[in-house]
């Protein structure tokens, strides 16, 4: 097809379409946070609110610190090592990001209900029905996730780096601390953001786990679940639209990283062209 007005037929299609998809995401954001501002003094107001936020931040972080400690070997072992069935774990490792987060709660309910949990149970340790559950099921969810963004930044990294400092005897160690990380620190940090924030709406592995109980296991998606449940849609709505408002400085935060590794990128081509 021969273009009009310096666009082609394909062009104004997916113009067209994309700006669907945008006024349909703006409707549905803003109906949530026109109902909910108005509720967002009483939340504010509210201990049970206030219990839930405080219990989504200490969870969701505490998950996201495990999540860097576990993630980001994994990747170096996936993308540095001669591993044996290196694939077969990398697909085993990713296969949860397929699955509908109820099924990976119903998996942890399994678990942690069996002999082993129990040992568990006995050690001190409980998980089922416990704030300590939910930081296994954000682990749970948001592992795989982590995993595959670290190898994925791991994989783009130039390996001549590492080659140059092992044949001056720098060991494995010491390429990966000197090297490898600080080439890889805006992703990771985007990792820290990103995880942070999933960890901080996870629900469906949550609820299969742990339940939902208020001021005990209420984080805040499980909040805004009560709150519907109980018919209170506009304490529901303040919620969801603290979530929404953690959710964009997030995506901010972690736009303006993804700026800076790109024109890191940019620099380090020039420099090396």
């Amino acid at each position: 097809m021969g273009k009009r007005g310096g666009s082609s037929i394909f062009d104004i299609i997916s113009i067209i379409i994309t700006g669907s998809i945008v006024i349909f995401i703006f409707l549905a954001l803003f109906s949530i946070v026109y109902g909910g501002v108005p509720y967002l003094k009483e939340a504010a107001a509210s201990q049970e609110v206030r219990y839930a936020v405080c219990l989504s931040i200490y969870t969701a972080s505490i998950s996201t610190l495990f999540i860097i400690v576990l993630s980001v070997p994994c990747a170096y072992a996936l993308t540095r090592t001669a591993m044996p069935l290196k694939k077969f774990a990398q697909i085993i490792i990713e296969l949860p990001l397929s699955l509908p987060y109820l099924v990976l709660g119903l998996c942890l309910l399994i678990v942690f209900s069996s002999d082993f949990g129990k040992v568990l149970k006995e050690l001190g340790f409980q998980v089922v029905f416990d704030r300590k559950g939910i930081i296994i099921a954000q682990m749970t969810v948001n592992l795989p996730f982590a995993v595959r963004l670290m190898s994925t930044a791991m994989g783009e990294t130039d390996t001549r780096l590492e080659f140059i400092a092992g044949t001056l005897g720098a060991s494995r160690w010491k390429r990966f601390t000197t090297i490898l990380l600080p080439l890889c620190r805006p992703s990771v940090l985007m990792l820290v953001i990103l995880v942070w924030s999933r960890a901080l709406g996870e629900f469906g592995a949550t609820l299969m786990l742990v339940g939902v109980t208020r001021m005990k296991t209420e984080t805040l998606p499980a909040s805004i679940y009560l709150n519907i449940s109980t018919g209170n849609n506009g304490m529901a709505m303040a919620s969801a639209v603290i979530l929404l408002i953690i959710a964009a400085f997030s995506l901010m935060i972690t736009g303006l990283l993804s700026k800076r590794k790109n024109q890191s990128t940019r620099m380090k081509d020039v420099i090396q062209g």
